[in-house]
């Protein structure tokens, strides 16, 4: 496991620090919100426990500009025990879980490892490639944290697509596993359906290539862009 700690407080960053490492979870450090905005925007942590009041960008503000760039990292907020309404605000605004001061570091551990078994839970229903989430529980899309209105269909057919992204489907395998019958030569249901699925995504969407990606005279894919990296 490894942590993102935000916290600007170094005898509570120590301490913290020391209790994660005996345990051996491994935790980076930072005392400034404008570098822990940085460090949480480029991925590659487990979770991120966050303190609200920080020199620079504040807690709230790292929180909110994560969410809104389709980051889904797990947080678990610091707050000072008066500050119901930074915990409330920090909820509303996609924090996972919160924590008042003073803690022992035990019960910030234990938090965590609640936090991501019930995230875990969630993703499973979850699916995110790129800026595109899909929820298979309630049927619902969003790109970069914006809501998608998809018809069923049309979230079948991403949702074919995204579940292998970067293969390449023929029209006749998603004509038969979106509407469920044989391939006919003659309808361009599957094109039409995508269309609509492109303008709906650039409606909302400063990109200007579309996420679906047509491969000339076999079919159509999803682009990942992991894989260019």
């Amino acid at each position: 496991m490894k942590i993102l700690l935000v916290e600007d407080e170094q005898r509570i960053a120590d301490f913290v620090c020391a209790g994660f490492r005996e345990r051996g979870i491994a935790v980076i450090h930072c005392g400034d919100g404008n570098e822990g905005y940085l460090l949480a925007a480029g991925g590659g942590y487990d979770a991120i426990v966050l303190d609200i009041m920080l020199p620079g960008r504040d807690g709230l503000s790292i929180l909110s500009g994560l969410r809104r760039c389709g980051n889904h990292t797990p947080v678990i907020l610091l707050t000072a025990r008066n500050e119901l309404d930074d915990r409330v605000d920090g909820l509303n605004l996609g924090a996972d879980d919160y924590l008042a001061k003073p803690f022992f570091v035990e019960e910030l551990i234990a938090r965590i490892h609640a936090m991501l078994r019930r995230v875990s839970g969630e993703r499973q229903n979850l699916l995110c490639v790129g800026e595109l989430r899909l929820d298979r529980i309630s049927r619902e899309a969003s790109w970069a944290g914006q809501s998608v209105d998809l018809t069923g269909r049309e979230f079948n057919l991403i949702e074919y697509l995204m579940r292998s992204p970067g293969r390449v489907f023929t029209r006749t395998q998603i004509l038969e596993h979106v509407w469920g019958y044989d391939f006919d030569p003659s309808t361009n249901l599957v094109d039409v359906c995508i269309q609509r699925i492109r303008r709906k995504i650039a409606g909302i969407s400063s990109c200007e290539t579309s996420p679906i990606e047509s491969v000339r005279g076999v079919g159509y894919r999803y682009h990942d862009p992991d894989k260019e990296h």
